[in-house]
């Protein structure tokens, strides 16, 4: 689990876990492809990108400390369903980290 961030402070992709940057993708793909993006949708991605099992007990603090770090926002469908959407802050690190790695592959500096 990370540290705790206050809101307002940047946060850059290293400060985060890799599954929390692997769910950042999950939400990204779902909201591409037109899909509600809640738990068990973000799940099924994230378990056809580990190809296993992704527990509920991991997903869902993932899902808390990336709202907390303002990166997604958590809304309610109904009384025992949310939904996630990437916020403009964790849409602009999701897109600095795709620029970074083409950087890297096509010989670029990454920074």
């Amino acid at each position: 689990m990370t540290p705790q961030l206050e809101r307002d402070q940047d946060i850059g992709w290293t400060d985060l876990t890799a599954f929390e940057g692997n769910t950042l993708y999950a939400i990204a793909r779902l909201q591409r492809d037109d899909e509600t993006s809640y738990g068990l949708a973000i799940k099924r991605v994230l378990q056809d990108l580990y190809d296993q099992e992704i527990n509920h007990g991991r997903l869902y603090p993932a899902l808390d400390d990336l709202a907390d770090h303002g990166l997604v926002e958590k809304s309610a469908l109904d009384k025992r369903t949310n939904e996630y959407v990437l916020t403009d802050t964790g849409r602009k690190l999701l897109h600095d980290r795709a620029d970074r790695l083409t950087a890297a592959l096509a010989g670029g500096d990454g920074t």
